[in-house]
């Protein structure tokens, strides 16, 4: 279960159609989850083609300007829990990340791999931002030409993954650097620039989000 939720989680399986009915729920511009866990303002427009589809535990943020945002919010269950007391917080969202994000991530596309990782002791009680390459695995990727000419090279594309455990829930919550794809033969950031750009958002990403209970709480 957990395998196949996080694949929807990376916004690499959605499946539902634009407009389709939400399973949570929009008060104003303000995404409610259907558990009710948790809350952010949308940071997409429809307007400018913002897009937003959601199951049971993700919720995905899409539009064609640069955003491509996953939010999931799992109930830890009873392994999962096992994992998180035995290993400790930090250990287990490496866990978590590799084995089961990384994973599916591996699975779509061949040849996806972790670049790094750095942990946030004072952030959410402590949180492990993952960052992934992934061969082929942009959502900004050109359409082949219709023009028949040479379709562009597969953007090697980079996620940026941020886990934290909260309220007896584990939550991934992934952005695309979409810059790569997007900018192309004028991209010029190092791997180092390109953590902290993300780092940056994703925590950005977090400082927005509002939960049902915000007192500190072991899992």
């Amino acid at each position: 279960m957990f395998r196949l939720s996080v694949l929807l989680a990376c916004g690499l399986a959605a499946s539902a159609l634009s407009g389709a009915p939400l399973v949570g729920r929009l008060e104003g511009d303000t995404y409610v989850s259907p558990t009710g866990e948790f809350r952010i303002r949308a940071p997409v427009l429809p307007e400018l083609g913002g897009e937003i589809q959601d199951t049971d535990s993700v919720v995905t943020f899409h539009d064609d300007f640069g955003t491509h945002l996953s939010i999931a919010c799992f109930d830890l269950d009873a392994t999962q829990r096992w994992e998180f007391e035995t290993r400790g917080r930090r250990d287990y969202l490496l866990y978590f990340f590799t084995e089961i994000v990384l994973a599916n991530f591996q699975s779509r596309f061949p040849g996806s791999r972790i670049e790094g990782a750095r942990y946030l002791s004072d952030l959410l009680e402590g949180a492990m931002i993952a960052f992934a390459l992934l061969p082929g695995g942009s959502n900004f990727a050109e359409p082949p030409s219709i023009l028949g000419g040479p379709a562009p090279e597969p953007v090697v594309a980079k996620r940026g993954s941020l886990l934290f455990v909260r309220h007896r829930h584990v939550y991934v919550v992934s952005l695309e650097l979409s810059e790569r794809a997007t900018q192309r033969s004028s991209y010029n950031l190092t791997p180092a620039q390109e953590d902290d750009l993300l780092t940056n958002r994703l925590t950005a990403v977090v400082g927005r989000m509002a939960f049902t209970d915000d007192r500190p709480r072991q899992p």
